[in-house]
């Protein structure tokens, strides 16, 4: 029977200490922005019922999720998402708080790819949720502080903007039944407009189908809008479209037009989405490194009739972006070498944690003699040593 000792389950990895340190950097950056705003950090178990990820119009594909038990045979999963346990929270235990709820969060998530696609299973995700806030000045600061996170991070990136009720309308106008309008949205997501096309023949013409087809087209600037409105007549359709232009102008009012793009065929794969949506691409990076929006409905399937907004940004894609665009970065601490002679171990380590104090970096010589000490330190270039003897603690 082949042993798995020496090595990690597929999807997953090792990170190293330069790679660690990199991403501690990017979690403290986005933690600090969010805390700044006012969020507050909240961290749900790794380990939640599968109940969680299963209720109708929010549910994550059964096959994408670690299933175990508990010790009452109670099905369980690891946390495949973060969204959903913390509407769970929010229903539960800060159902009675003032609105509205500020939340943000640093933790893993594990979803569970067979073909992995270029992504692991086990993924760090910092975010944000704003809960108990509906209308155009909540949606403007969720996507300000993801606009605001990434420039922290990464020198080039663009966040596309879209609307999940442009679809939905569509979808709903042409009765199109809920398996076949999933997979059209899977079809208008990948922009494959062979496909979409060939989908789409034996529906009979209309205003919706011909926008349908569009809608994957649909990206850019401003002329997005002119070109969706010739398109669409539909008035809750045009209701959204002037939502998003207003949002969209107010944004580009920010200094950052050249990051921002409207696209209409930005259709969110969860279904609890009910407005606008965004994703975030990096240099770098072929996938989202971001991704949110907007979901008024979710929170009621949990019993908390609560309007809400969020994003979560993906930490080791950035990390990566970071680490090929910069380079490793050296540390810049400077470590302290300590070398105790035998018998002085009580004082070396009594030494060392007065230097402690003053929150240096301080590492305790493991070599025999002095002589190997030095040798160590030189080849780590550590300027700063100090022997402990029967002479006391003696710089060197």
């Amino acid at each position: 029977m082949k042993k798995y000792n020496m090595m990690v389950p597929e999807g997953t990895r090792d990170i190293l200490p330069d790679e660690c340190r990199e991403i501690r950097s990017v979690q403290r950056k986005l933690m600090d922005i969010f805390t700044k705003r006012g969020y507050k950090e909240v961290m749900t178990p790794g380990l939640e019922y599968y109940d969680v990820f299963n209720i109708e119009g929010a549910e994550i594909p059964q096959h994408e999720m670690y299933k175990t038990t508990d010790n009452h045979g109670r099905l369980v999963v690891v946390r495949p998402d973060l969204t959903l346990p913390i509407a769970r929270l929010t229903s539960t235990r800060l159902k009675n708080f003032d609105l509205p709820i500020r939340l943000c969060y640093d933790r893993p998530v594990y979803r569970n790819r067979p073909d992995l696609s270029g992504r692991t299973d086990e993924s760090r995700q910092a975010g944000i949720e704003l809960m108990g806030a509906s209308g155009i000045k909540a949606d403007f600061e969720v996507i300000s502080m993801a606009i605001e996170s990434l420039k922290s991070l990464v020198s080039d990136f663009r966040i596309e903007i879209g609307h999940a009720g442009i679809f939905k309308r569509l979808s709903g106008l042409l009765n199109l039944p809920a398996e076949k309008a999933e997979l059209i949205r899977t079809t208008i997501e990948s922009k494959n407009y062979g496909t979409l096309g060939d989908m789409l023949e034996s529906i009979p013409d209309s205003e919706e189908k011909k926008a349908l087809l569009k809608l994957p087209r649909l990206f850019g600037g401003d002329e997005v809008f002119i070109e969706a409105e010739e398109l669409m007549g539909d008035s809750e359709i045009r209701n959204i479209l002037s939502y998003l232009k207003k949002l969209y102008e107010l944004l580009c009012n920010m200094g950052v037009k050249d990051n921002v793009m409207i696209d209409l065929g930005l259709v969110q794969r969860n279904d609890y989405y009910s407005g606008v949506v965004f994703s975030a691409y990096a240099q770098g990076h072929g996938d989202a490194v971001l991704m949110g929006g907007r979901y008024d409905t979710l929170l009621e399937k949990f019993g908390n009739n609560m309007a809400a907004v969020g994003f979560a940004c993906e930490v080791e894609a950035i990390t990566k972006i970071r680490m090929f665009t910069d380079g490793i970065k050296k540390e810049k601490t400077n470590k302290i070498l300590v070398h105790g002679d035998m018998g002085f171990e009580t004082e070396t380590e009594i030494f060392i944690n007065e230097l402690l104090k003053d929150n240096k970096v301080v590492l305790c010589s493991m070599a025999e003699t002095r002589e190997e000490a030095l040798a160590y330190a030189e080849k780590r270039g550590m300027k700063e040593i100090y022997f402990v003897g029967k002479e006391g603690a003696v710089k060197v």
